[in-house]
Parts: structure tokens; sequence; C-alpha cells
């Protein structure tokens, strides 16, 4: 069995350890009040055995806390005493400097919760290694200056999670709608060189792409941009195309017909447009940006975003080929096709495309064979989002997401036009709903005492991370806030007009709703009475974010939250403050936002239509899923469900399997195991390889997919989920 240490390395469980830990406090007690030596030994075989049955590696204050709560067991009081104060003068030690030692060892690539913190970062790679010591760095100083320690004592207790802690000594935002449109008609400076209005489709992709990189590089979360911002320069180069088609049958002596020089210049188009798409397919997996990974981008595909007829026939031109390029996948070293984690893309279900006799229904079947080989795209329904998301002119919206599932709230500029595209978030604190549900122990008036101190506390946490960016000058980032990605400000000026009246938003995440209303009531979201005091809980959280935002002019918005490592670290505070609760805290995770426990047996339509009403009430972002089998054989059941989305829920996804072991070749669900040490695996089915280096894994975690692996938390997750369908 595994353990994983405090600096996060990770090493084989010994029981010696705990005998000796429990003989040290049990020698300062009176001769009377001592353990027997077989007693301790004992003792610390029960401990071993909890361990075991956790089916993950836990963590050595899991294992102490197990020694405390069995010595308190055995009535030994006094050893116990003098077992904690022993570990609470060893902590103080560890506290006077944690920094270097989490430095050295994710230098030395043995920080096992370094490595799993982000399901999209190699840990090995140097680039990620100086991120990581770069992000150590700035927690130490956000925490030892710039933020009030209440807030940094609730987050490592995990009353609250303050995200993106790693970036915060910086004067950055969270995630975006790059305003690719502006940038691309209007030219744009990347690194000081001008860009002028590209001349064709293959250009405009070529631009895009540097695009992306530059954002990714200056901001932390996820950006979006829309095909549509590419679509007018497909006209651009057909006739461009058109030209030297002409010229070269005018030079040949050649007369040709208007149809036969249409073919030719269609099928040189398409040949561009095949060129320009894959630019962005392998650009976007193949830079790395200064934090070390891909930028996290979303490529969005919506055929009512075109400006006329002409423009949304080009426009399905480019999403077709996108579609099949990513159904095709991209080479591993190997030289097999897998599915990338990045861009993520999303599928705009529309009048035009959502019936068999509608103009765009091929493209709708496209995607639905994308979706069961790759597991993208997700699926937003227009019909369900013109009327979540209605402006104060009374109109309704559809856009999309910055990165997975952070939403813009509705807005109108000065001209009285919505506007999405040039807005973003300016960050996230999530309250951990299980904590107050447990706190409260069933008692709901103390229930609410306890939400209203959290929210008040979630609120401070909050106007730290606005107050953090109020008078950051356009020179910290301008290809942001410059150069049109963001804004076109000039130089020397501040963003501060932008964090207020509603262009950007700020988020207020929420986990674990499932957890926290069971340990109110006995009852699942599942269930009539579960369901309504989750939906009762959700709109209190939209209370305060109004009644913040009526305060502030600072647009709170709540937001699902996508917990990643998280999750982990959540659920094993919760096990250390309330032990392990059957059905609460009996997990090495918690579960996402609103979500139906990824154990519950439940239909994929049945969880549709609960998880919709939830939906509705995480304005700032949220989406829902299915889990599917392999559904390549059975793209009909595939188009039932995205037509079922597109009647009864904004934003959803497939969450299909897609993995490849190299060892036997493989194509198919590499399956999670627990080895001899009590770790769980990545298992080959056909040859048994668990070499994590020699196989792809690709598993959607947060709304986007994941390809690095993950924590013992989030592993566990993945192998108790029930398929859906």
């Amino acid at each position: 069995m595994k353990i994983i240490k405090r600096s996060g390395k990770e090493v084989v469980f010994d029981i010696a350890k705990i005998i000796t830990a429990i003989t040290k406090a049990n020698n300062e007690v009176s001769e009377a009040e001592r353990l027997t030596e077989q007693q301790i030994q004992e003792l610390a075989k029960s401990v071993e055995d909890a361990c075991t049955s956790y089916n993950r590696a836990p963590g050595v204050e899991e294992i102490q806390d197990l020694v405390e709560n069995k010595l308190m067991a055995l009535n030994a009081f006094n050893i116990a005493r003098k077992y904690i104060t022993y570990r609470y003068r060893r902590n103080l030690v560890r506290q006077s400097n944690t920094t270097d030692d989490q430095i050295m060892t994710l230098i030395e690539c043995n920080n096992e919760e370094v490595k799993q913190e982000n399901s999209n970062k190699n840990p090995t790679v140097n680039s990620v290694q100086r991120d990581y010591m770069a992000g150590e760095v700035s927690k130490d100083i956000t925490k030892r200056i710039l933020l009030p320690s209440e807030i940094v004592e609730a987050h490592d207790a995990g009353l609250i999670h303050f995200h993106d802690m790693d970036y915060f000594a910086q004067h950055m935002h969270n995630c975006d709608l790059v305003n690719l449109e502006d940038m691309l008609q209007n030219g744009t400076v990347i690194s000081g060189t001008m860009i002028e209005k590209p001349h064709s489709f293959s250009t405009a992709c070529n631009i895009a792409t540097q695009i992306i990189a530059q954002v990714a590089s200056n901001q932390y979360g996820g950006q979006s941009i829309s095909l549509t911002h590419l679509a007018p320069f497909v006209q651009i180069s057909r006739e461009k195309i058109t030209k030297l088609v002409e010229a070269e049958f005018e030079s040949a002596g050649i007369t040709i017909d208007n149809e036969k020089k249409s073919k030719i210049v269609e099928d040189r188009l398409r040949d561009e447009i095949r060129r320009g798409v894959q630019t962005i397919q392998y650009q976007v997996v193949t830079l790395l940006t200064t934090n070390g990974q891909a930028p996290f981008v979303t490529v969005f595909m919506y055929l009512n975003e075109a400006k006329d007829e002409a423009e949304k026939r080009d426009l399905a031109i480019i999403i077709e080929e996108t579609l099949k390029q990513r159904y095709q996948g991209v080479k591993n070293e190997q030289g097999v096709w897998i599915t990338p984690a990045f861009p993520k893309l999303i599928y705009v279900l529309e009048d035009d495309n959502i019936t068999e006799d509608s103009k765009y229904w091929y493209l709708t079947k496209l995607a639905a064979k994308c979706t069961a080989k790759r597991m993208v795209p997700d699926y937003i329904s227009e019909k369900i989002m013109l009327q979540n998301k209605v402006d104060k002119n009374g109109n309704g919206n559809c856009y999309t997401c910055m990165g997975c599932r952070s939403f813009l709230t509705p807005y109108v500029d000065e001209n009285g036009n919505a506007k999405y595209y040039g807005r973003f978030n300016q960050g996230v604190v999530t309250v951990n709903l299980v904590d107050i549900g447990l706190s409260a122990g069933g008692d709901m008036d103390k229930f609410w005492k306890i939400f209203d101190e959290r929210m008040e506390l979630c609120h401070r946490a909050l106007q730290q991370r606005h107050e953090r960016l109020t008078g950051t000058l356009s020179d910290a980032a301008p290809i942001l806030w410059q150069h049109g990605a963001l804004l076109r400000l000039k130089k020397g000026e501040t963003i501060d007009k932008y964090l207020h009246g509603g262009y950007s938003t700020i988020s207020l995440g929420f986990a674990g709703l499932w957890e926290c209303v069971y340990s109110l009531s006995g009852k699942k979201l599942t269930e009539p009475e579960g369901e309504e005091l989750g939906l009762v809980i959700m709109k209190k959280l939209n209370e305060y974010t109004a009644k913040w935002k009526a305060a502030e002019c600072i647009d709170y918005s709540l937001y699902g939250t996508p917990l990643e490592s998280t999750t982990y670290r959540f659920a094993k505070c919760l096990q250390k403050r309330f032990g392990v609760i059957k059905g609460v805290t009996d997990k090495g995770y918690i579960t996402n936002s609103y979500h139906v426990h990824v154990t519950e047996p439940i239909d994929a339509f049945e969880k549709l239509t609960l998880e919709a009403k939830f939906q509705t009430l995480a304005p700032g972002g949220a989406i829902s899923y299915v889990e599917v089998p392999n559904m390549q054989q059975n793209l009909d059941a595939v188009l039932e469900i995205m037509k079922f989305i597109y009647d009864n829920i904004m934003y959803a996804e497939l969450n299909t399997k897609s993995d490849y072991c190299h060892e036997c070749g493989f194509d198919g669900e590499i399956q999670v195991v627990t080895d001899e040490d009590g770790k769980l695996v990545w298992k080959c089915p056909q040859c048994g390889n668990t070499d994590q280096a020699k196989m792809n894994v690709a598993r959607r975690t947060c709304g986007y997919i994941g390809t690095q692996y993950w924590n013992q938390g989030r592993t566990q997750e993945i192998k108790e989920r029930v398929l859906h369908i």
C-alpha cells in the first residue's frame, strides 16, 4: 500500500512507523495508563486495515487521524493527548518552511499531489516544473502576505476553495471570450509585431492560433473563440482563388465555362479550409504556453451566428472540416490516432440542424459520430439558452462559455447591443456545501446560520480577487487589453472600468450539493424532498450574488464548480473534521456542483431533466453530462440524446471512452483497478499493462478532457461512475 506524505511525495506504507509513534506517546504516560505491546500492535494493524479499505492511497494526515480515533476508542485518552501534542509540535516545525520542500519534491518528480493536480500538465517537463515552482512561490506569498488570515485558514480547512492561488500574486484574471473578429478584421499586435487583416482563410487560421497562444500565456483560465469569426475569410479566399484560376486558364489560352471554373475553385477552396483547420488542430495541441500546457481553448460552432446565408454556408464548411479532423484525432508517438484534450468543441443545436429534414442535419450526424469516438463536441441548445440568457432589452442570447463551463451573464453595451466577445471573468471562490450541512447536524436553523456566515466569508474572499485586479494597467497584458483580444485600451490605462457594471463577471462557486442535501435530510437529489431542498439552497446562493451585485455594481454570478484535484482535498478535510459518514464522507471525493452522484442509477433522460432545473440556477456556469458506453455502433441513440438536450437543457455532454494501450494495441476502455499496494491504477484489460507511460487514457472530469491522469480521489470517482444508458 502507498501513502501520500505532506510534501506530496508517495511512499510505501510502513506499519512500524505507526507502532513507533504510538510507543513514544505510550512511554510518556504513567505505567498504569500504558497500552501493552500487543494492544499497540493490534491498534496499528487496525489502522492499516482501515487504510486498505479506502481503495486508494491515503494521506499521512488521514492516517494520524485514524491513530487518534483508535486511541480514543480504547479510552487511552492521555496517550492520545501525548500523541496529539507530538503531532502539533512537528507541525510547527514543518510550518517554518514548507515551500522549499514542495519545490524540491516537484523538481525531482516525486510529488504525487502536484503530479496529479492538473490532468493536462506533464510534471516531468521543464516548462511545467517552472510554472509549478512559480506557483508554489506565489501561493506562499499569497498566504503569508496578500490574503487575510481568515481566508487562508478557511481555504486550508476546506471550508472554501480560493481558486488558482498559484497565480494570485500577479494581476491576472480567470477566463474570457476572445474577440477574434475584432483582431482579424482590424488587425492586432503580437510580441510587438503588427499583424494586419489576413488576405486568406489559411492565414486567418494561422493568426488565430498565435492569438490563442498569447492569450493563454497572459491569463490562467480557459478561453473561447468562434469559428464564425473565421467564416468571412472563406469568401476572401474564394475570390482570390477565382482570380488565380482565371489567370491560369487565360495564360494557357483555354476557355472554361463557369460551372467547371466554379468546381475547380471550390475544390481548391476546400483544400485550403482543410489546411487551415488542420493548423488550428495541430498548433493548439503542440503549442506550449508559459504555464507549461497546451492552450485551454474552446472552439464554438454556431450556424445562426453567421451574418447572412452566404456566410452560414461557408461556416458550415468550416464546421464540417473541424468535425472530420477531430473524429480522426491526432497521432501519438507510436503513430496511432488518439483523442486530444484540446481544443474543446461546442456544437449548437438549433432550428436548422436538429431534425432529419433540416438543412444542416448532416452536420449534426457528423457531430454525433465525432462525440461517440472522441468525446466532443459538447452541445448547447439554442432553444433553451435563448430562454435562459435574456438581456435587459428582453432579447434571448446564445453564446459560448469561456473554456469548459464558465458563462458570462447577459450584457448590453452603451449602444444598446448585446456584447459577449471581449469580456472576461475575474476569478472564483468555491464554498464547500457539505461542510455546512455536516456542521449543522441536521438542524436547519443552524444550517442557515452557518450558511450566512460562509457566504460572507466567500464574499470577502471574492472582494480580494476583485481588489487584486483593481488598478491593473493595460501594459500588464497588451494582447488582452491593448490589442483587441478583450479591449483596445491605451498604454498606461487601467482596466478598472471593466471590472464593474456587468462587463466582467466574478464567480461564487459551489460544490457537493448532493452530499449537503443528504447530510441534512437523508434524502437524495433524485427524491422529491431532496430535490426541493437542493433547489432552495441554490436559490439562496443566487440571492446572495444578487445582493452583492446590487450593492457594489460588480457582476457576481453563481458557478457550478468543476472540482479537479480539489474534490479529493475537500473529501480529506471533511473526513478529518467529521469522520467517515456513510453516503456523505465515505468516498475520496465529493460531487461536483449540483450533479447527481456518480454511483446513482439513473437513465440519461431522467438525469438531464433533473439537472436542467439546477443548471438554470447556475447562471455563472454549469454543464451536465451523461455517462455512456462505446456508442460508435449506436449513433441513433446518440442523436436521440442530442435531440433531448435541444428540448430540455441548455448545455450538456456525453462521456464516452477513448483509450489506447501501447503494449498490445488495445483500443477501448482501460480500466481502474486496485493493485497489491492498495493504490488505484490503470490497467489494460487485454494485456494487463499498468505502466501509465505506455498507454493513452482520456476522460472528461470537469467539463473538459484530461489526459495526464488524476489523484486517487478523482480516480476513485472515475472508477465508480455508473452508465446512464
